[in-house]
């Protein structure tokens, strides 16, 4: 088990309120590197909601997969509220999901700058029809490993409240 258990707990819980709406969830992970979608994974019978995430750790990968335009990311960086909207919406549009998550950001240790540090990480949570909704965290330079965790645990935070 790779996940701390709490976490597991959680995840549960989300897919259990996502089954009971008749909801499906997409991810669109950046920074992550797909471990939300191993975090939802990692429970039994996660694919009657879970279908389908993508890993859009490239900028063209963000374009190919989610449709993030080229200017868009030019114009406001990978790591940004609105790229970060964007695949979100990205990841509803390119799935058969109803509600999607988008993780981008620096996890370091290397790439940050004084505009956007090690530990800035944008989060967009999308309902198929409701405004896409955005947090900035900034979690400081913690660790590679720990601002990819922070950020798993507030995606799910953020994939809650939409259910």
């Amino acid at each position: 088990m790779i996940f701390p258990p709490d976490l597991l707990v959680r995840a549960e819980k989300l897919l259990e309120s996502s089954r009971a709406q008749g909801l499906r969830i997409a991810t669109a992970e950046s920074c992550t590197g797909g471990l939300i979608a191993a975090l939802l994974t990692e429970i039994p019978g996660s694919s009657d909601v879970f279908g389908r995430g993508f890993v859009t750790y490239s900028n063209q990968a963000k374009q190919d997969m989610l449709g993030v335009p080229a200017a868009s990311l030019r114009q406001h960086g990978a790591v940004s509220e609105a790229v970060a909207r964007l695949m979100a919406e990205g990841a509803v549009r390119n799935s058969t999901a109803q509600i999607s998550v988008a993780v981008t950001g620096i996890a370091g240790p290397g790439g940050g700058t004084d505009e956007k540090p090690v530990g800035l990480v944008h989060i967009a949570v999308a309902r198929a029809g409701e405004p896409t909704m955005h947090r900035e965290c900034r979690f400081g330079d913690m660790g590679r490993g720990e601002i990819r965790l922070k950020s798993v645990e507030t995606a799910l935070e953020m994939l809650q409240t939409l259910l």
